[in-house]
């Protein structure tokens, strides 16, 4: 399909550093012409940079300006946010409420938490409800609010004013981007306010980032880097991001 062929070409220029149109073809049995349409897409969705004949990554400049939807992003560097989730869940403890991000490295916890009982999981995630209601014996907390589309999850006033009735011993986010210069940032307006709402309602924040969200900018500041206690990311972090993360008193767990 070609939302699979354009994730695949996605993450062969991160892991690359740079592919060919002739290559790309070549690999996906597919015309020059096929894949020049794929970057071209691609770069749009400020997932590469094109050069002649070819592409290269995202710099820390550049920015991140739409959301892909949740089916083509679940199939985006899946083995780290496994790892990742797997990590998040070890932080969880029996008896606690917790809080669950809309994100598809957030909802892959879901299948580690079975074990842990009780749990009480608040989510504006219907993917996150959907899967912990099928898989683990936690009670579960829909937020109620406006449905997004293509993060699959409730935002708004509404979501905001209940999370700001709840006391959420951990909370774990996902993002769009992290910025070491303008912290964690995301692609809108509504989902900055309702990550804002969740940072406020929680007494430890645990950020779920692979090591890609490091190479690009949202438009839309989220929060400093501050707010976060933990993150949790891949062993492809680079070094320098670590060592700023750490100056800063945040907890960094590689997988």
């Amino acid at each position: 399909m070609i939302f699979q062929r354009r994730i695949r070409i996605t993450e062969l220029v991160q892991q690359s550093r740079a592919v060919r149109v002739s290559e790309l073809a070549k690999r996906f049995q597919v015309s020059e012409v096929t894949i020049r349409n794929d970057l071209m897409q691609l770069e749009k969705q400020g997932q590469l940079v094109r050069d002649r004949g070819g592409a290269l990554p995202l710099d820390h400049s550049r920015e991140v300006t739409t959301l892909l939807a949740e089916e083509q992003r679940s199939h985006m560097n899946i083995t780290e946010k496994r790892q990742i989730a797997r990590a998040a869940a070890a932080l969880v403890s029996p008896g606690e409420k917790i809080l669950i991000d809309a994100g598809t490295t957030a909802v892959e916890m879901v299948p580690y938490l079975a074990a842990i009982r009780p749990l009480t999981i608040v989510t504006n995630a219907l993917n996150v409800a959907r899967e912990a209601g099928a898989k683990t014996e936690a009670e579960i907390i829909l937020l109620g609010g406006s449905f997004n589309r293509e993060s699959s999850s409730v935002l708004g006033t509404i979501a905001e004013q209940i999370l700001d009735e709840f006391v959420i011993q951990k909370a774990f986010l996902g993002v769009q981007a992290v910025d070491l210069r303008n912290g964690f940032t995301d692609t809108t307006l509504e989902i900055a306010h309702i990550k804002r709402a969740m940072i406020k309602a929680a007494r430890r924040v645990i950020v779920l980032a692979d090591s890609t969200k490091f190479s690009h900018s949202g438009f839309i500041k989220v929060a400093p880097l501050t707010v976060a206690q933990t993150i949790i990311t891949d062993a492809g972090l680079p070094l320098d991001a670590r060592t700023e993360l750490e100056a800063l008193n945040i907890e960094v767990l590689t997988v």
